[in-house]
Order: structure tokens, then C-alpha cells, then sequence
């Protein structure tokens, strides 16, 4: 029997356990980064079941393009509200994420037997294969969201920024600046077409998940201060990280690398070691924060940290999409809006290419031969059209093959 809803019946509700069902198959086998997986959700949303049409989805995904946090997941948590209500956007979140995040936790469980030539190897390729995966990102960020001069040039101050100025503050200050340059200078593109988005959720509900995201950005670090858990700072570092990204997936690296790395919770090795792991597992990257959660120092670590880092992360981007539906109509229409995102996504890719050069490739690429197969690898993704997966198990490989030959 089949899940598929013919056209006339469209807005029927359905239930919550219906989507679990479906986005737990997404969930398991989504790979290739949150752009194929907004493919995905359009086949199973739009084209089999008829949840949304076009031009709903087409607007949804410019809503969460235009949102800090992780894009794809959020379109997922829209349609799962959409479809089902306040349950179905939790069913469809946790049956997306949780595939990953388990196989993030298992492999922060197992990392610490990865000795010998042959374990160390399989490391030192997963930290080859970040270099050449990040700077794909870059390379296609740049391509959609610097593509002009003024936009470039932001792009360029932002990443100097992120370098010079240590810690998410330079990150930060990178993001501002970009937000108001665009403001300035970046006014000449189109204007968003019409269309109009609507969800079940009230002004003033929306207004309070705006206020309950203020409240937690700005009270978490006093809270941290005052209290000196470790279990809150944990959960601050996530929670910071995932209401500065805008765009999602590879963005999230510079901004968790400043927040678990510089403070000493993990150490580069197991950084890109999880970095590189979380590319050949299905489902959205932000499970990369179930690894670092897990083997993070502060907190509680194992798979107590490891949920306190996911709720974190993705809570922001879900409280900002909930508090900005109602109002997105009236707001997406402003050319000042578009204008303050375009030159916040330019510093964006400004911010990436920092962490493409510090810690990814300062870190990983050690010599020739590391050099070498990060060159490999980054041709099997530009040129051969490799999905990531294959490419990890490339690098992974090549780790080993360099592993005992040094």
C-alpha cells in the first residue's frame, strides 16, 4: 500500500507517524550534501505525495536559504510541520537526523582504536579528504554567493578578518561586516518573486521563538559564567555556532572548530578525522556535532553529550524558522532584507575559505604525498563527479597506502 496523496487531497493532514516513515528513508539514504538533499525532499514532498506544490516548496527553500542554520534540515522540519503540525516537524527532524548521528556517536566510540599503521592511516586520510571536500564548498559557495565584485571583495575582508581576529569573535565581527557592506553595496539584484508561504503557526508564537532565541544567545554565556558547568558550556558553544551559520553544512566548520578546538575540548586529529567521516554518512553534516559531542572534555561526553551538542546546534535554526513564518510574506519582499543577506552570505564563504586554510589543510596536509591525495580526491569530486562517500573510502585508502609507506 502506498503513502501517495492525490492532488485534490493535498492539504489533508496527515499524521506524524507517516512522516517518520518517510523522512527515516531519507534519513538513511540522503547523501550528497544539503543541496541533493533538498532534491530528495522535493521528489518525496512535491512530486510523489503532493504535500506542497511548486511554488510553496520553491518559497520554503528561500526561507531557509535566507535563515542562519542548517537549510536542508530546517526545509525538512517545515514540511514535517506542514504536513502533521508541531509533531510532524519533531518527526520528521529526528528521523532525518538520527541515522547520522548514531553512526557519528559509534565512530567517536571507535576512533580511539584506530592505531597501528593501518587505523592511523585510515585517520590521517579522513583529515586528506576534509581538505578537498571544504574546498569544493568554497569553490561552489563562492561561485553562487561572490559572483560579482562587490560581493568578492567581501568575501576577501571577511576571511582576513577570520584569521587575524582568533575565536568566533573574528567570525562574528566577519558576518556583521558583511551584512552591513551588503546593505551598502549589494542592492542590485532581483527582487524575490511573489508567492506566498503559509503554515499553521500564530504572530505570537512566532514572536516568542524570536525572543526565546535572543534570550538564549545573549544568557547563555552569563549563565556559563555563573555557573561553571560544563555541561552549559557545552551546550553555548553548539548553540553560538548554529545561530551564526548561514547556508549550513560545510559553513558549520569554522564556527565549531573556534568553539571545541580553540578551547581544548578536541583536538585537531579528531576534528578532521570526524569531518572526514561525517562526509560518507547519509543524512544532514550538523551530526557532525554527535561526534564532537561525544568525544568532547567538557561536559558529559559519550551519547549524553553527543545529544546535547545536536539539540544544540539545530535549536536556533528551528526557533528563528518557527519565529520568522509568520512574517516572511511582508519581509522577503524588502530589497533591504536581500541586500543584508547577500553580503552576509558573501562573508560567509569569506569564513570558509579561513577554515579551508586553518585548520584543514595547515593540519592535514604535512607533505607531498598528503598533498598529492588531497589533489586526487579534489579531482574525483570537481571533475569526476564522485559522490563524497566514495570519495572518503578513496582517501581513507590513500591514508593507508601513505601510512605504511612512511
Amino acid at each position: 500500500m502506498t503513502d501517495t496523496v492525490s492532488a485534490p487531497t493535498r492539504a489533508a493532514r496527515g499524521s506524524a507517524w507517516e512522516v517518520f516513515r518517510v523522512f527515516l528513508r531519507l534519513g538513511v539514504t540522503s547523501f550528497g550534501g544539503p543541496i541533493a538533499h533538498l532534491g530528495y525532499f522535493r521528489t518525496e514532498a512535491v512530486e510523489r505525495r503532493k504535500w506542497l506544490d511548486d511554488q510553496e516548496y520553491a518559497d520554503l527553500v528561500a526561507l531557509c536559504q535566507f535563515l542562519p542554520g542548517p537549510a536542508s534540515s530546517q526545509v525538512g522540519f517545515a514540511i514535517g510541520m506542514h504536513r502533521a503540525g508541531a509533531l510532524g516537524a519533531l518527526a520528521a527532524f529526528l528521523a532525518f537526523t538520527l541515522p547520522s548521528a548514531a553512526l557519528m556517536v559509534a565512530f567517536a566510540y571507535g576512533a580511539s582504536l584506530f592505531t597501528g599503521p593501518v587505523g592511523e592511516g585510515l585517520l590521517i586520510g579522513l583529515k586528506i579528504v576534509a581538505v578537498a571536500i571544504v574546498a569544493q564548498a568554497v569553490l561552489g559557495m563562492a561561485k553562487s554567493l561572490a559572483p560579482d565584485r562587490q560581493r568578492a571583495s567581501i568575501a576577501a575582508v571577511a576571511a582576513a578578518a577570520a584569521l587575524l581576529l582568533a575565536g568566533s569573535a573574528g567570525q562574528v565581527i566577519a558576518i556583521v561586516l558583511g551584512a552591513v557592506a551588503g546593505y551598502f553595496f549589494c542592492r542590485s539584484g532581483s527582487a524575490s518573486s511573489g508567492g506566498a508561504l503559509h503554515f499553521p503557526v500564530r504572530r505570537g508564537v512566532g514572536a516568542a521563538s524570536l525572543v526565546l532565541f535572543g534570550i538564549l544567545l545573549l544568557g547563555l554565556p552569563v549563565a556559563v559564567i555563573a555557573t561553571g558547568s560544563g555541561d552549559l558550556a557545552l551546550f553555548d558553544s553548539f548553540y553560538r555556532a548554529g545561530s551564526l551559520v548561514f547556508g549550513g553544512g560545510h559553513v558549520v566548520l569554522p564556527l565549531l572548530q573556534s568553539g571545541v578546538v580553540e578551547t581544548g575540548w578536541v583536538s585537531d586529529q579528531q576534528f578532521l578525522a570526524g569531518y572526514g567521516a561525517a562526509q560518507a554518512v547519509p543524512g544532514p553534516l550538523f551530526t557532525f556535532a554527535a561526534f564532537l559531542g561525544t568525544a568532547s572534555t567538557t561536559g558529559p561526553g559519550g551519547v549524553l553529550g553527543a545529544a546535547i551538542a545536536l539539540v544544540a546546534v539545530f535549536l536556533p535554526g528551528f526557533l528563528l524558522l518557527v519565529g520568522v513564518l509568520p512574517f516572511w510574506n511582508s519581509l522577503r519582499q524588502r530589497p533591504w532584507a536581500q541586500a543584508v543577506m547577500r553580503g552576509a552570505n558573501a562573508a560567509v564563504v569569506g569564513i570558509l575559505a579561513a577554515a579551508l586554510y586553518s585548520p584543514v589543510f595547515s593540519t592535514a596536509i604535512t607533505g607531498p604525498g598528503p598533498f598529492a591525495l588531497a589533489l586526487v580526491c579534489f579531482v574525483l569530486l570537481i571533475a569526476w563527479k564522485l559522490p563524497p562517500w566514495a570519495v572518503v573510502i578513496v582517501g581513507a585508502a590513500g591514508g593507508v597506502l601513505l601510512s605504511f609507506v612512511a
